[in-house]
């Protein structure tokens, strides 16, 4: 998308080239280093394209900024309340003694059965990470849903809401997709799209050029 828009990527504290995260962290230190990138580049309205639990950021920075966030994409995301039994892989996630059974579950899920070297290189990369950040994961993530019920219950109460578009390949089943269709039908502003050859957790990487051109289509109603 860089050919034809501005595109601003960056890494959060204690991933890629960032620093070292000095301390603890959660989604309101992220939204502070997200308003410090832009102030940084000097972007002024954009769209934020979120992969999975980022999509907090993304909607915190709507509400802080209304007029500079006209839209936002959410990629590969839980948006409905997440079941039980999610949950409370979720909080393993936070335990000393269970964390890296519950890591290695949820590379299992998100892997989908596909053997993949983009994919596999991916959670290679996410395995360098240490008990503390994935413990801390699990705690933000769970303290996510306890404040706000799910993402689609935060983004319809902001006021106004953005124009938002969820990609996303997992899960397959046809009620989770339903049950975003029929809140689709209720929120003008929201649009879904199930990818139907993406298989794993990463959308943006089994389909690149599909999600590409599903951001463009979004971005290109609010920047006309």
């Amino acid at each position: 998308m860089a050919g034809h828009r501005r595109v601003v990527n960056f890494e959060w504290r204690g991933h890629g080239e960032s620093a070292a995260a000095t301390g603890d962290f959660g989604t309101a230190e992220m939204v502070e280093d997200a308003l410090e990138v832009l102030a940084a580049t000097g972007v002024e309205r954009f769209v934020p394209c979120s992969a999975s639990h980022s999509g907090w950021v993304a909607i915190e920075l709507r509400r802080r900024l209304p007029e500079r966030v006209p839209a936002i994409v959410h990629l590969d995301w839980m948006v409905t309340q997440p079941s039980e039994a999610y949950m409370e892989l979720i909080r393993d996630l936070q335990s000393d003694r269970h964390w890296r059974r519950a890591r290695e579950k949820l590379f299992e899920i998100w892997r989908g059965g596909e053997s993949r070297t983009d994919v596999d290189q991916a959670l290679k990369v996410m395995r360098r990470q240490d008990a503390e950040m994935w413990m801390r994961s699990g705690r933000v993530i769970e303290s996510s849903y306890r404040e706000y019920g799910s993402p689609l219950k935060a983004l319809a109460e902001l006021d106004p809401p953005p124009r938002v578009l969820h990609l996303y390949g997992q899960p397959s089943a046809s009620d989770y997709l339903e049950v975003q269709r029929r809140f689709a039908r209720e929120h003008g502003w929201f649009d879904v799209r199930r990818l139907d050859a993406v298989r794993t957790h990463f959308s943006m990487l089994e389909a690149p050029e599909e999600v590409a051109a599903a951001v463009e289509q979004h971005v290109r109603v609010v920047s006309a």
